[in-house]
């Protein structure tokens, strides 16, 4: 296997990856949490937010931002320019919508709910920090499952129309 053909399946597999980690806790976790008590969901979205910084999920989240530009730049100036295109769209759109806005959106928010004592935090406290994080966590999670389906597609696409 050629290294173009091996980064283009390491920019298809990981943004796959990434498409389904943001779809299943825009599906299923955060709807999950979100039926507790203000107690009890900060709890748990501070104890799988803690648990999910981790070396591998630091290689497949960072894995689509390196290799989808990688194998942007590897079509550049092909015969195929629709497929340099489309990786160029997945790339950005990618960039954009996953990378950038759980760097500026999620991340701020999971930092404040890390920083908080839950414990030592009276109801009120509780219920305003949840009033804080919770929509805009879930619209931020909303744009990069939307943003990174959308690149894996275009990056899927990209290969299956080549020549």
């Amino acid at each position: 296997m050629d290294i173009n053909k091996l980064i283009f399946m390491l920019a298809i597999v990981a943004t796959g990856m990434m498409a389904g980690i943001f779809f299943t806790w825009s599906n299923a976790v955060k709807p999950g949490i979100g039926v507790l008590n203000d107690s009890v969901y900060l709890s748990a979205l501070q104890s799988m937010n803690r648990v999910i910084i981790n070396p591998l999920f630091f290689i497949v989240f960072m894995s689509p931002v390196i290799f989808l530009p990688i194998a942007t730049a590897l079509n550049h100036g092909s015969n195929a320019i629709y497929d340099f295109r489309l990786l160029l769209a997945a790339t950005l759109i990618y960039w954009a919508g996953a990378f950038l806005v759980t760097i500026m959106g999620n991340i701020p928010l999971n930092e404040l709910l890390n920083h908080t004592i839950l414990e030592k935090s009276s109801m009120e406290e509780l219920s305003n920090l949840r009033d804080r994080i919770e929509v805009k966590w879930n619209v931020f999670n909303l744009i990069r499952t939307i943003s990174s389906t959308i690149s894996f597609v275009l990056v899927t696409l990209s290969i299956l129309l080549s020549k």
